[in-house]
């Protein structure tokens, strides 16, 4: 990496976050996520489970992610189980005005994507999540306490 790409980059970082929310090139310490990504978080937590989720994680990105501030990761051991765990977190955030603006994998069911914008929803089989490891590419990231 060049000097001026260091410099472009830093001038970036400065106008996503402004300047008194950076310190030393990366987001200051303490931004994390929102009231609203933990609420909606906690939420979709507890819609999960009563459809017997499995392994359902939630995580702080907000410091290494620009485009949410949380995540919650679930698993389903079927693709029915999937399906229903979507539609139960679809139903309980709908409830609470929330409303997701992209869906992604209803057809096979084996990992759906909600992105409600403050949290990114991700229902996985039981075999996607072990391949993908999401929970291992995001472990740097401050665990969300979902009240389960």
């Amino acid at each position: 990496m060049t000097a001026t790409q260091v410099i472009e980059l830093t001038a970036a970082e400065d106008e996503f976050f402004g300047p008194e929310e950076m310190e030393g090139g990366q987001p200051a310490p303490g931004r994390g996520a929102s009231d609203r990504a933990v609420e909606l978080a906690r939420l979709a937590a507890r819609a999960a489970s009563g459809k017997l989720a499995q392994n359902i994680v939630g995580l702080d990105v907000s410091q290494r992610l620009g485009l949410t501030d949380a995540f919650l990761i679930c698993s389903g051991a079927n693709d029915r189980q999937v399906g229903a765990i979507v539609d139960a977190i679809e139903e309980k955030l709908f409830g609470a005005g929330a409303k997701p603006v992209r869906r992604e994998g209803d057809g096979e069911a084996r990992w759906v994507l909600l992105d409600f914008l403050d949290l990114i929803v991700h229902v996985q089989s039981t075999e996607a999540r072990n391949l993908f490891a999401l929970d291992r590419l995001w472990h740097d990231c401050p665990e969300i306490d979902l009240d389960l």
